[in-house]
């Protein structure tokens, strides 16, 4: 089998039915409509815009990232996959995670920060995603990597947490709050589920003090970062802060995880353009390999309709995601840590 042909195959086992064959293409149409409203008006439908988004996404994040769906600081003679496992590890250890403990993951994804910090910590993790797609996947990686007695997956809103109050004894969120219309709801709804002196640690998408608002470059990677990713309106960093603490968290800890990072390894490096074949999907010369690749599924009808649509924001997300990183106007990894306060 040639090469393109291999990955034809390897590809087309990623489209397993998120959504309907008939559903893809209307899906997409009004995914793209949402980005046609102004800002300030997207928030209406986060949570639905969210929802359509990785139903439509998944299986392309799967093939080309793997199943932790995050950036980590790197240094150089690090492998991306190697920099992402460190990074969920260093989370554990910041909220101290060890066998015994119940665990929120607030937006898990298909589960793969959450299988890595369980098998690190021992920790039993219950993680909540709005995608059922997802949900169905990372049931299905759970029960492969043996640790369904430790991670279990729930269909939920994060702004609405199907949980009794005080159910859990820690809780994270790895780039997901930015989907909120306000992280005040997902924020606020893990206070509540949280035990009293449990931490909330986590890292999120934000506007930085380069931004300009205003300014139309600025402006156009902006909207590019956030047409491509699902995100209604990116936020600054200040808006964490203000947001734990309007929830009733004590802040322990926020900064850029940026600052950590080798500049010889940025964050954005595996998107950008590039001929090593390490970790070639995820450059910009893999998407546009992929892109043909989708093409040709799409044409012969071994992919529904809208597949290269969906495809195509994904390559936007990919460009703007290394402007705003090459502009520093953007970071994937505003850091927090913070406490439920003990009562008294």
């Amino acid at each position: 089998m040639s090469e393109t042909a291999g990955r034809l195959t390897q590809l087309k086992r990623y489209f397993q039915g998120a959504l309907r064959r008939d559903e893809v293409s209307g899906t997409v149409e009004g995914y793209e409509r949402h980005f046609e409203a102004r800002a300030g008006e997207r928030g209406h439908n986060a949570s639905k815009v969210t929802r359509d988004f990785y139903q439509l996404a998944t299986d392309f994040y799967e093939y080309g990232w793997g199943h932790s769906f995050h950036f980590a600081p790197r240094v150089r003679g690090e492998t991306l996959k190697e920099s992402i496992t460190r990074y969920e590890h260093h989370l554990a250890l910041r909220l101290g995670l060890a066998p015994g403990m119940r665990v929120l993951d607030v937006g898990c994804g298909v589960g793969g920060p959450m299988r890595t910090i369980a098998r690190f910590s021992g920790a039993a993790i219950t993680g909540v995603t709005i995608s059922p797609y997802q949900v169905q996947r990372a049931r299905q990686h759970a029960e492969s990597a043996r640790l369904t007695h430790l991670c279990t997956v729930v269909e939920a809103d994060y702004n609405a947490l199907p949980f009794e109050p005080e159910h859990f004894d820690a809780a994270y969120s790895i780039e997901a709050c930015c989907h909120a219309a306000d992280r005040r709801g997902p924020f606020g709804e893990t206070f509540r589920a949280l035990k009293a002196g449990g931490l909330f640690a986590g890292a999120d998408w934000c506007t930085t003090s380069r931004y300009r608002p205003g300014d139309p470059e600025h402006e156009r990677i902006k909207l590019g970062i956030e047409k491509g990713n699902g995100v209604s309106s990116l936020q600054p960093t200040s808006s964490i802060d203000r947001a734990l603490q309007d929830s009733g968290f004590e802040i322990l800890e926020t900064r850029d995880w940026l600052e950590l990072e080798d500049p010889a390894t940025p964050w954005w490096s595996p998107l950008a353009s590039g001929v090593s074949l390490k970790g070639f999907r995820n450059s910009q010369a893999g998407g546009y390999v992929t892109h043909q690749l989708v093409r040709t599924l799409e044409t012969v009808r071994l992919a529904p309709e809208g597949t290269l649509q969906t495809h195509d924001v994904l390559r936007l997300a990919q460009r703007s995601l290394v402007e705003g990183g090459q502009t520093g106007i953007f970071t994937p990894m505003y850091f927090w840590l913070a406490r439920k306060p003990s009562r008294p």
